[in-house]
């Protein structure tokens, strides 16, 4: 579709150029004006920017999405939408919007993150304001930590510059290098303008397996007392789910700033999932693959995975992470 666009305007401009030696100099020129001005207009439709077009919050696609394709995560899925919605529906927002997002592999933070990506922008994750940092491969070295510092404070601002909704995903925050995250805690605060910019309606979003056993063993909890999952509430958990990625020395969040001044507005606790929902999402991705949903199937996949505890087996250890490879074993 893109290469189709940028076809479209090369044409239209040669067109212009072959039009414009038609004419006399006087007409030339205005001729000119106005194929520059139309080309601007044409190159603006077709190419994202920061506009209306390109960046719109859907409310309602948000909450369908979540409702209907995340699975066991009536916590996340709650609290996600009304920060979002709420942040969206602000126009003058006092700070960034900063999740955090916290529970073991598989459960859906990344899709969640995805989710909020499509519901703003037309282009979701492949939007040029869509920026994604993955700790292991844009900062693997400790040694070079104050480098990272300063490129990263760099680059946050000039895609702000560029375009105030930006949005920030920072994944494996717990193998990020404790500190590094600190040096973008002012453009996380309420400031109205850091050097002439407004980040205030920017958004970051942290990923991270830290805190994870915390929220597992409060499920374990609640299912040992014979209680639903449903039943565990936000307050059941965010305390302790600070807390403890705080006071985490293997997470990027250790002991920072960000924390300590309370920028970070949300904790998300993402429930690990039992075989109930890995079902849910067997049959999902086999709706999205167009193969029709097959019950037998589905229940071949779930049961292939590990689960916790042992004798139990109430949770899977990696969540749905897996099932596209066991998908395709089974079909």
């Amino acid at each position: 579709m893109r290469a189709a666009h940028k076809y479209l305007l090369l044409y239209i401009l040669a067109t212009s150029c072959v039009v414009v030696n038609t004419f006399d100099p006087v007409t030339t020129t205005v001729v000119v004006g106005f194929g520059a001005t139309l080309g601007r207009t044409i190159w603006n439709y077709l190419h994202e920017s920061c506009e209306p077009r390109w960046i719109a919050f859907n409310a309602t696609g948000l909450e369908a999405d979540l409702n209907r394709k995340l699975f066991g995560q009536h916590i996340a899925s709650r609290i996600v939408l009304k920060a979002v919605n709420g942040f969206m529906s602000n126009e003058n927002p006092k700070k960034p919007l900063v999740l955090s997002l916290h529970g073991w592999t598989g459960t859906g933070k990344n899709f969640v993150s995805q989710l909020i990506a499509e519901n703003i922008y037309k282009e979701g994750m492949d939007s040029s304001f869509v920026h994604v940092f993955t700790s292991e491969l844009h900062f693997p070295h400790s040694s070079q930590i104050e480098t990272y510092k300063i490129q990263l404070q760099q680059w946050i601002k000039g895609n702000v510059t560029n375009c105030a909704r930006s949005m920030f995903i920072f994944d494996e925050m717990d193998k990020m290098h404790p500190g590094l995250i600190d040096s973008i805690k002012p453009y996380l605060d309420y400031y109205d303008k850091l050097d002439g910019v407004s980040y205030r309606k920017a958004i970051f979003i942290f990923l991270s397996n830290a805190g994870g056993e915390s929220i597992v063993q409060t499920a374990l909890d609640f299912w040992t007392s014979g209680r639903i999952r449903e039943e565990i509430e936000l307050r059941d958990l965010e305390t302790m789910l600070s807390l403890s990625v705080f006071n985490n020395k293997k997470s990027g969040l250790w002991h920072t700033s960000l924390i300590d001044k309370n920028l970070v507005d949300f904790f998300v606790p993402f429930l690990p999932l039992e075989y109930r929902h890995v079902i849910q999402c067997v049959l999902s991705e086999m709706e999205a693959r167009g193969i029709p949903p097959d019950e037998n199937v589905a229940d071949q996949v779930a049961r292939d995975l590990i689960y916790f505890p042992k004798s139990e087996r109430i949770f899977a250890v990696k969540g749905c992470k897996t099932i596209e490879s066991k998908l395709d074993y089974y079909t």
